[in-house]
């Protein structure tokens, strides 16, 4: 990239902006899937719907599998990645205006395939807001986590806002998630171009299937981080389904806003990754995000009775650790591994593994979990246990990481 005191005056402007720009773009991805994703439990406990919580939080997963990797394809060897971003969003829309009357007539089929239908729009765009980031970006290590931050601000402006406008229980969530997928929609068609890097090259049955971007799991230490990313995933969904079910039943309230401290703790963390990098290197970053898990749910099993409500407090405010260590130094770790003319797919078998493949097994073991200990005999003891699995769980995926992954920076 050109040095920006070379640029002359309206390209030196335009790369100034450029930040910016793509932080604004963060901040509406993120600010959306937080306006619902975060109470959609407690919506669905209103209207009678709590036993298929479970399966509401699979359909994301599902989606996550089904379409990240034909998008990738599309914005590697076809359309620009800001215009197919833009089409996305725009569907999105209007598949969610319809969710609040499928909760209001209490239809539960209706609502599960609503839900599966925008995931299926929405998820593959958390690859796709990547790749235009990475592409854009001359240091991906220095300014991808500033630019990222600001999908947490959006997380956490969105739970603030619906908690305080009274509507975080409320049907209204899905409104406001489909004005401001409209908005991102038009936005995304001023963001910088991001040309599919094959377009023109002859097409095979292989590009269809994603083969380059499954070859990269014949590096052994990019097999180890996509089997370990799927793995910790499981207690991530655990996390989205039932932590505003579980702060309900232990008495807290203004649920959204408190759950928004775990994403304000993620500003912090993600702004010193660039920092830690250089220290740490990629292997103990992603390994201190794997352990947080563990402690994080060890710290929500004790936290039941009113003198360990301090440890729920702690436990959100790891989510920073947590989230950041692993998933975000997880995009960049791939971006660095993954070919020129594969990034998008890669990215997009990431967000497979993680959001799609871990989070479903998360969501449906989560629910089964709920079902079994906690549904109809909410007790301190019973979700006690619910959170100890994961947290076992968590410590098990920390050590086979530590012992198997092997990866020079």
């Amino acid at each position: 990239m050109v040095s920006a005191t070379k640029l002359p005056g309206n390209a030196l402007i335009t790369q100034r902006m450029l930040v910016p720009r793509l932080s604004l773009m963060m901040f509406l991805q993120f600010f959306i899937w937080g306006s619902w994703s975060v109470t959609l439990g407690l919506v669905m406990t209103q209207y009678n719907m709590s036993l298929l919580i479970g399966d509401a939080f699979s359909a994301g997963p599902i989606a996550s599998i089904l379409s990240p990797f034909v998008l990738g394809m599309l914005v590697d060897r076809f359309f620009a990645s800001q215009k197919v971003l833009a089409v996305m969003h725009l569907a999105g829309a209007a598949i969610l205006w319809f969710v609040p009357q499928a909760l209001i007539s209490e239809n539960g089929s209706l609502l599960i395939g609503l839900l599966f239908g925008y995931t299926l729009c929405y998820m593959p765009t958390l690859a796709l807001t990547n790749n235009i980031a990475f592409h854009s970006l001359a240091s991906s290590e220095k300014s991808f986590p500033v630019v990222r931050v600001f999908g947490t601000i959006g997380w956490i402006v969105a739970g603030i806002f619906i908690g305080f406008a009274g509507i975080a229980s409320t049907v209204s969530i899905f409104s406001l998630a489909a004005l401001c997928s409209v908005i991102l929609a038009i936005y995304s068609l001023t963001l910088p171009n991001t040309p599919a890097p094959a377009k023109g090259q002859p097409f095979k049955v292989r590009d269809l299937f994603c083969a380059d971007a499954f070859a990269l799991l014949k590096v052994p230490h990019f097999f180890i981080f996509s089997l370990c990313a799927t793995l910790i995933s499981i207690p991530l969904g655990t996390y989205y389904a039932y932590t505003a079910s579980w702060l309900s039943d232990a008495g807290v309230e203004n649920i959204s806003t408190i759950m928004s401290f775990g994403q304000m703790s993620e500003i912090f963390f993600m702004l010193i990754i660039p920092l830690l990098f250089r220290r740490l290197g990629v292997k103990y970053m992603l390994l201190i995000g794997m352990f947080a898990w563990f402690v994080r749910y060890g710290l929500f099993a004790m936290g039941m009775s009113e003198e360990g409500r301090a440890l729920i407090w702690l436990g959100i405010l790891l989510h920073g650790v947590c989230y950041d260590f692993f998933f975000v130094v997880g995009f960049i770790y791939t971006d660095r591994v993954a070919g020129e003319k594969v990034k998008g797919q890669a990215q997009s078998m990431i967000v497979m593994f993680t959001y799609g493949i871990g989070m479903l097994l998360g969501s449906q073991i989560s629910g089964a979990l709920y079902n079994h200990l906690v549904a109809g005999q909410v007790s301190a003891q019973s979700w006690a246990m619910f959170w100890w699995i994961p947290a076992i769980a968590a410590a098990v995926i920390a050590l086979i990481f530590l012992f198997s992954f092997k990866y020079r920076d």
